[in-house]
């Protein structure tokens, strides 16, 4: 196992904030050229990291501290009233583990989903090159989870299994179904998936108060929030 000590970090130069307009970031990486094996990779999520693809980053800005870690203690999550909602409303869906999702139907749906949904987004457009880049299985930890509709793909969930939990990499969707709340879905089941498994944590990446593209995750309490590199329970 690699120790933490031993790892090489760089940061970038400043640049535009993903989260909030106007404001100027830098963002902390670790050593692209570092063997990151799966241990190491739960103990660099524990201290506030997070995956894209093969980059694994904090973000590490002088003056803002806007970006907090997020994770759901599992077995204290109890849903809401909406939750249990979608969660009925989905009790059709099957979900199957697919080996990879870098076929056409997949390619697809994300292209879709993207299309639709993110268009003012660092995603957008889509290409198939950055698709297989930013969804890549290479470190061992992922899962593609499928959501069938019969035979119909209508979303996948990209998954990291790590030694505590879960890791939220991404979900995209079929953007007609928009009743299903499929988003929503995938972390609801992500949650029971991570009881099934024995896990603790799902974790959500970051979350930040003045971006209202992030603050759905404060929808799934109890959270816990990393402060002061401390875990503190947002009830």
């Amino acid at each position: 196992m690699t120790v933490l000590s031993d790892l090489k970090f760089y940061t970038t130069h400043s640049h535009p904030c993903s989260y909030l307009e106007g404001q100027q970031a830098t963002t902390l990486f670790v050593d692209p050229e570092a063997t990151v094996d799966a241990a190491t990779y739960s103990q660099l999520l524990e201290i506030g990291f997070r995956r894209s693809g093969p980059r694994i980053y904090r973000p590490h800005c002088d003056h803002c501290k806007a970006c907090v870690p997020a994770r759901v203690p599992v077995d204290s999550f109890k849903p809401n009233r909406g939750q249990r909602r979608i969660l009925n409303r989905n009790k059709d869906l099957r979900v199957i583990e697919i080996d990879d999702i870098f076929n056409q139907d997949c390619y697809q749906l994300y292209q879709r989903y993207i299309n639709t949904r993110h268009q003012d987004g660092d995603m957008y457009p889509p290409s198939y090159e950055q698709y297989m880049t930013f969804l890549t299985k290479e470190m061992g930890t992922t899962c593609y989870y499928g959501f069938m509709l019969d035979k119909q793909l209508i979303a996948v969930a990209v998954t990291d299994q790590v030694d505590n939990g879960l890791s939220a990499i991404y979900t995209f969707f079929d953007p007609d179904m928009g009743k299903r709340s499929l988003g929503v879905y995938g972390i609801l089941w992500q949650i029971e998936q991570c009881k099934v498994l024995g896990l603790e944590f799902v974790y959500l990446g970051y979350w930040v108060k003045e971006c209202s593209k992030m603050s759905y995750k404060t929808d799934y309490r109890p959270l816990q929030l990393l402060l002061n590199n401390r875990w503190l329970t947002l009830s």
